[in-house]
């Protein structure tokens, strides 16, 4: 039997989905590894990183703006400019914003309210290591919670991975939900995959991306930056 891909999941003072998406990422094949937003480095035999959902440091100043400067941040740094592969869920894509690993910034929904639903999605791209078990254009079905989930930001379409379908909860910028780095091997995500990998949660789409991160961590190519950037110069 192959090992199962370790996936770092990082925790910070606040976070309150990590176990959710440990949960997920076990029951999808992988071996969630726990990491403390104190650690100065990632485990040496990680092939992925999720930065949870939550409200890290209790959301003060900005979503993700405290957290950006956890020592855990500066390994996550190094691992994404190596390759690696990194999700972040809700609060982990304000972390990455601010950290300047994505491009954007999450402002508070256009409701001034903290929305919680399910919604459609439309998958932009389905040749990135998070979004290979979809379809271009298929239509996924994934909780959102957030009360500061509006993207806006300048970007290449090809760097729009997730778009609302239809209602956009949020207001975010042409219905932005989720997007990507140039080199493909970073995205970022508002809706919550960890919540909709069962049926019996109401949806199983969110699985999709999971096992698919999952998917690409599992190969021996996973850390190649040459590999991974061939997923954006295809597209070109």
């Amino acid at each position: 039997m192959e090992a199962r891909p370790r996936i770092a999941v990082l925790t910070f003072p606040g976070s309150n989905d990590d176990r959710d998406a440990g949960w997920a990422l076990g029951s999808l094949g992988a071996e969630p590894v726990p990491v403390w937003h104190g650690d100065e480095q990632l485990p040496a035999d990680v092939q992925a990183v999720v930065l949870p959902g939550g409200f890290s440091y209790g959301d003060y100043l900005r979503c993700g703006a405290i957290a950006r400067f956890a020592p855990a941040m500066a390994a996550v740094r190094r691992f994404a400019e190596e390759g690696g592969l990194v999700l972040g869920i809700c609060n982990g894509f304000q972390i990455l914003c601010e950290a300047g690993l994505l491009p954007g910034v999450l402002r508070p929904n256009r409701s001034l309210r903290f929305v919680c639903e399910d919604v459609a999605l439309t998958v932009e791209r389905a040749d990135l290591p998070f979004t290979e078990r979809c379809e271009q254009g298929q239509r996924l079905i994934i909780p959102v919670k957030c009360g500061e989930g509006a993207w806006y930001g300048e970007i290449p379409e090809r760097q729009v991975v997730l778009r609302y379908a239809g209602e956009n909860p949020t207001g975010a910028l042409d219905g932005v939900a989720g997007v990507c780095n140039e080199a493909g091997n970073v995205m970022g995500l508002m809706p919550h995959p960890e919540h909709a990998v069962d049926p019996l949660l109401g949806s199983g789409d969110g699985a999709l991306v999971l096992a698919s991160l999952v998917d690409a961590a599992a190969r021996p190519h996973a850390f190649r930056r040459d590999v991974v950037l061939s997923y954006v110069r295809a597209t070109d």
